[in-house]
């Protein structure tokens, strides 16, 4: 377990946020806005080290359900994994109530941040493409050259405890 002192609280991470949040995922981008319904379940498995993480898109026929797995790595430096059950494992990072990942696929990084609160979490997805991005900086020596990301998609939610 992954212990931390906060206001004079012991946050016990994952298992003080055990439980299955909903509310609506609002996506940003240059097309416009939309809205999904989502959910969010975090829950204890039967496996020591291990806890269910699904995330769900959608609902009826539109429903997508991402079924993974929470895995402890390293729990006294906030490491954990996420398994996608298909290969595809995504190393996350806690700190405090907040969950944070960086992943490239596809020529585009995602950050993921899941912040933990008593009664609900927030959810944010930040996308970019890794082709499209410039460059500034690197004119002298004392200067280096930096590259910026467009930012292309921003998913946001805040999901309530059941």
């Amino acid at each position: 377990m992954f212990y931390i002192s906060a206001q004079e609280k012991t946050i016990n991470f994952p298992h003080d946020f055990f439980g299955n949040y909903t509310g609506t995922l609002h996506i940003y981008n240059d097309k416009g806005n939309t809205e999904y319904p989502m959910e969010f379940h975090l829950q204890p498995t039967s496996f020591e080290k291990e806890y269910t993480y699904t995330i769900i898109y959608g609902n009826g026929e539109q429903r997508q359900e991402r079924l993974y797995t929470l895995k402890e790595k390293d729990v006294e430096k906030g490491i954990y994994v996420v398994d996608e059950n298909n290969g595809i494992l995504l190393e996350n990072k806690v700190i405090n109530n907040k969950l944070y990942t960086l992943f490239e696929v596809n020529d585009s990084l995602l950050t993921t941040f899941i912040t933990f609160e008593e009664d609900h979490l927030l959810f944010e997805i930040i996308f970019v493409q890794t082709e499209k991005k410039w460059k500034s900086g690197g004119t002298q020596e004392k200067i280096p050259e930096v590259f910026s990301y467009p930012i292309q998609v921003i998913q946001q939610a805040t999901l309530l405890k059941q």
